[in-house]
């Protein structure tokens, strides 16, 4: 089976208003060649939808799901207690104001999304990214599935070499302007 063909990823959040929080774990799982299926998923407002996409996802051969929720953030930890697939949660922070276009912060700044996902209790594991790092997210899935796809951990490799070059190219500048040059380049005021 190929993974650029059928879907092994599933990306499901509680909200369209999470779109645009998860939006780095399908940026990640494209440029990685991965096909995934998103859809939107409330452990509140759909149980039944749940279950149902629990069931889907194992019909289909979901390798993992990534799961993002804010506030009490309980759709992770009950996709979870429905499916033997891995679950990687995304803790949100903030949420949409359905009033207007702002978005705001959860009151506990996204603490009540990490510790609810991360404290799932004995039997229903979650494994947890921090708060809004669904690029993160993205990644785990990548190396869950580079597990069965060999060509898939060369393209880490590679993404991790890009990475530690970028970083070595970026000291240097540093060095060469010095931290304030460097600082004022960067983030131009």
């Amino acid at each position: 089976m190929n993974y650029s063909k059928k879907p092994f990823v599933g990306i499901i959040m509680g909200s369209s208003s999470d779109s645009k929080i998860m939006r780095p774990a399908a940026t990640i799982l494209d440029e990685f060649g991965i096909k995934h299926e998103d859809q939107i998923v409330s452990a509140h407002r759909t149980p039944t939808r749940l279950l149902e996409y629990a069931k889907h996802a194992e019909d289909e051969g979901f390798k993992v799901i990534i799961a993002g929720a804010g506030g009490s953030a309980h759709l992770p930890g009950m996709i979870a207690s429905h499916t033997i697939i891995p679950v990687i949660g995304v803790p949100i922070m903030v949420y949409n104001d359905k009033n207007s276009e702002r978005f705001k912060v959860s009151a506990f700044g996204g603490l009540d999304s990490l510790l609810s996902i991360s404290e799932m209790p004995s039997g229903s594991p979650v494994v947890t990214v921090g708060v809004n790092k669904a690029a993160n997210a993205g990644l785990y899935a990548v190396k869950i599935l580079a597990n069965e796809f060999t060509d898939l951990r060369k393209k880490l490799k590679k993404h991790k070499e890009v990475q530690h070059k970028s970083v070595l190219k970026e000291s240097e500048e540093m060095k060469k302007l010095g931290l304030a040059k460097f600082a004022g380049k960067k983030f131009k005021r």
